[in-house]
């Protein structure tokens, strides 16, 4: 256990299960306090019980402002202050392609992967800026950054949320809140649990590695820390290189490919 976060309190939406959960646990191993909000009260109860007096649970639905209200509320009422926001909880949308996409998702997905980024943020920030600033970190997506097919609502949500958070970087920087981006790709949650991981990181993924829940908490500590008292309004992938590109392609792919296309003839 370290000490970076000592005296910090934290919020994380979605903290009682996937990035979130490891997002809890990680600032609570640097020090400090953190209230999960979640819409799970089984895992949720259950994660701030494991925490003992580290964690709080406060049922949440992010698409609900009188919710998000509450729960930073509480923070400030249960460890007396807050300090970082992780604006963390999302649903999917649908997978078919657009042309057979009705789009009857829509407004839940918005409403829970945009809305309750916007809203979370504004709570948080009026509490900060009334007491000394603070770091805002919402989660986003390789969806949000990189087109492809399906998944149009998720992507769409996504990317506003990218353009939002650097927006209010600039307008909340003046009250000491920095705010950021992370974009997970490639991490098993259950958002994606019925994906090929290993196939899609051969294909897609620079490092062939897989990701876990736990590099992406890694990175919403540095982002809640004061290493990162200059860094704001940035997009951090945890992607193992994804968004850079796909991994090369072997010499020996590409001749085989090269000779198929040529009927075999060598030039």
């Amino acid at each position: 256990m370290g000490d970076e976060l000592a005296g910090k309190v934290a919020i994380v939406t979605g903290g009682a299960g996937g990035l979130g959960r490891a997002m809890v646990e990680r600032f609570a191993e640097e020090g400090a306090q953190v209230v999960i909000g979640d819409v799970n009260e089984a895992r949720g109860k259950e994660l701030a019980n494991e925490l003992g007096a580290a964690a709080a649970f406060q049922p949440t639905d992010v698409a609900d402002d009188d919710r998000v209200q509450r729960l930073v509320d509480f923070a400030g009422e249960h460890f007396g202050g807050l300090h970082i926001m992780c604006n963390n909880a999302g649903i999917g949308s649908s997978r078919r392609r657009f042309l057979d996409d009705d789009l009857r998702d829509f407004e839940r997905v918005m409403r829970v992967n945009l809305y309750g980024v916007m809203v979370g943020s504004r709570c948080a920030a009026l509490h900060m800026a009334a007491h000394g600033g603070g770091s805002i970190i919402n989660t986003t997506s390789i969806g949000g950054i990189n087109a492809g097919p399906g998944l149009m609502t998720y992507r769409a949500a996504k990317a506003a949320v990218i353009h939002f958070t650097r927006s209010i970087a600039i307008d909340l920087a003046e009250h000491g809140i920095r705010v950021n981006c992370l974009a997970p790709a490639h991490i098993p949650t259950e958002i994606n649990a019925t994906y090929d991981q290993s196939r899609i990181i051969e294909r897609m993924q620079p490092l062939q590695r897989q990701g876990t829940p736990q590099d992406v908490a890694n990175a919403a500590l540095y982002l809640a820390s004061d290493r990162a008292a200059q860094v704001t309004g940035i997009v951090l992938p945890v992607d193992g290189g994804t968004t850079a590109g796909p991994p090369p392609i072997s010499a020996e792919t590409f001749l085989a490919s090269r000779n198929e296309s040529s009927g075999g003839q060598r030039p």
